[in-house]
């Protein structure tokens, strides 16, 4: 991750093979069924799903991988959105 790009904060990135991980935590399972939900709606809106999306009845992890070996702007901008979900709970 940049040093400059403070909007990626709680992903993790790794190198082999390119990807970025994070968890999120929540207070309930309602409030993990909605971020799913809305999640859903930005990989609707932006045409790219996460690698894989696993979850429990309070967390979530989120792994996006990159599509050609090498992360990209479409990859970080996933991970931004998916933070902004859950921070705002809107998929705008």
């Amino acid at each position: 991750m940049n040093d400059h790009d403070t909007a990626l904060a709680g992903w993790t990135e790794q190198s082999r093979p390119a990807a970025l991980f994070r968890r999120f935590a929540f207070g309930s399972y309602a409030q993990t069924r909605a971020f799913l939900d809305r999640v859903a709606a930005v990989q609707e809106e932006l045409g790219l799903a996460p690698q894989n999306i696993s979850f429990g009845t309070t967390y979530v992890n989120i792994t996006i991988a990159a599509a050609n070996g090498t992360l990209g702007q479409a990859e970080r901008t996933l991970a931004r959105r998916i933070s902004d979900v859950a921070q705002t709970g809107s998929p705008a």
